[in-house]
């Protein structure tokens, strides 16, 4: 699907993908009061998942660099107790 969109007296041919086009007639349907807002959420969430993936994708490769040492939660609570008796 092809969008054609008109920017500075230019045309230009915008090809969107079918999510994009998903997403672009899901907030068509909304009222035009809520559509900014809809869209500011839906940008946020796909932030968010983005730096989500980039920190699982950082640590999975300190993984498997072997830069990542396996974490006891029993041996933490006792370090931690030992230091808060100090």
């Amino acid at each position: 699907m092809s969008l054609l969109c008109t920017a500075i007296g230019m045309a230009y041919i915008v090809s969107m993908n079918s999510a994009v086009a998903k997403a672009v007639e899901a907030l068509e349907l909304l009222p035009e009061e809520m559509q900014e807002q809809a869209a500011e959420y839906l940008l946020v969430q796909a932030r968010r998942f983005r730096a989500l993936k980039n920190a699982i994708d950082e640590g999975m490769a300190d993984v498997e660099a072997g830069r990542m040492v396996p974490w006891d939660l029993q041996d933490f609570l006792q370090q931690a107790r030992a230091q808060a008796k100090r």
